[in-house]
C-alpha cells in the first residue's frame, strides 16, 4: 500500500475536517471555471480569474475569496497534483460526467464527505434518508465533537453534493437513486485505486470502485471502452487483469 505522505503528494486529504463542514461540492462553480479556462491554466490563472475577474459571478470579494478557497480544498486545482491533473484531462470528454467525476476526487479530497460513502452507498435504491440520519453518522464516533446547528449544516453539504451526483433524489426529502456511470468515472476510479498502490484485479474490489455502485461485469466492460478511447490500458485473460495509465505522468517518489 502507499504511504499516506505520498497519497497527499498525489492530491488525497486526510484528517476529520473537510469542505463539506462549509460547502457542498460546487459542481456548478467547477463547471464553469474549467469551461473558462484553458486546460493549461495554472492555479494562480484560476485565482485570478476568480477573485480578479470574477467568472463565478459572486458579489462580493470576500465570498469570491471563499469560494477560491472552497475550490481549492475539494479539487486542488492545480496541474502540480496528479488527481486534479487526471481529472483535468478526461473533463471535456462528457459533460454528462462532470458530477460523478468531480464527486470521486472530493471524496478523496473531503475526509468530512468521504466518511459518508458507507451511509449512502448501503441505502437500498428508492430508501429514504433523512437528514438525522446522516447527522447521527457525523457524530457516532464523537458525538460532542461538533454543535446541533453544525451537524445539520454539514448533513444538509453531504446530502447536497450526493444529490448533485445522483445518488441521491429528492428535495426536502431524499431517496437512495442509482447514478449514470460512465467509462471515464472508471478509468478514474481505476487511476485512484492505482495510487493507493493497488493492481489487477484488486483495483475493481478497491472502495474507488464500490463507490460507483456497478457490480464487477459491468465495471470490465466500461474498463474496456476507457481503454478503446485510450484513457487507460485494459487487458484481461481470465483472473488475470492489468491495467496501466499510458497518457498520465504520476511523479517519482
Amino acid at each position: 500500500m502507499t504511504s499516506q505522505e505520498r497519497l497527499i503528494e498525489l492530491g488525497f486529504k486526510f484528517g476529520k475536517n473537510g469542505a463539506h463542514s462549509a460547502r457542498s461540492m460546487m459542481i456548478e462553480e467547477l463547471s464553469l471555471l474549467l469551461f473558462s479556462c484553458p486546460e493549461n491554466a495554472t492555479r494562480e490563472d484560476y485565482e485570478k480569474d476568480i477573485v480578479e475577474f470574477n467568472i463565478l459571478h459572486k458579489p462580493t470579494e470576500k465570498s469570491r475569496k471563499l469560494t477560491y478557497r472552497h475550490l481549492v480544498d475539494l479539487y486542488g486545482i492545480s496541474l502540480d497534483i496528479p488527481l486534479f491533473n487526471a481529472l483535468r484531462k478526461w473533463w471535456e470528454l462528457s459533460e454528462d460526467s462532470h458530477a460523478i467525476l468531480a464527486l470521486q476526487l472530493a471524496v478523496a479530497r473531503d475526509p468530512i464527505l468521504r466518511g459518508s460513502a458507507e451511509l449512502i452507498l448501503n441505502l437500498e435504491p428508492g430508501e429514504h434518508i433523512s437528514r438525522e440520519t446522516v447527522e447521527a453518522h457525523l457524530a457516532k464516533d464523537d458525538p460532542d465533537r461538533f454543535s446541533p446547528a453544525s451537524l445539520k449544516s454539514f448533513a444538509q453539504n453531504i446530502n447536497g453534493t450526493w444529490t448533485q451526483a445522483g445518488y441521491l433524489t429528492g428535495k426536502a426529502k431524499k431517496y437512495r437513486a442509482i447514478p449514470k456511470v460512465t467509462y471515464i468515472h472508471v478509468a478514474y476510479a481505476l487511476f485512484l485505486a492505482h495510487c493507493n498502490g493497488l493492481s489487477g484485479q484488486r483495483m475493481f474490489d478497491s472502495f474507488w470502485c464500490k463507490l460507483l455502485n456497478q457490480d464487477k461485469d459491468r465495471l470490465f466492460e466500461l474498463a474496456h471502452s476507457a481503454s478503446l478511447r485510450g484513457l487507460i490500458n485494459f487487458k484481461q485473460a481470465s483472473e488475470v487483469v492489468e491495467v496501466t495509465f499510458p497518457n498520465i505522468e504520476i511523479p517519482k517518489v
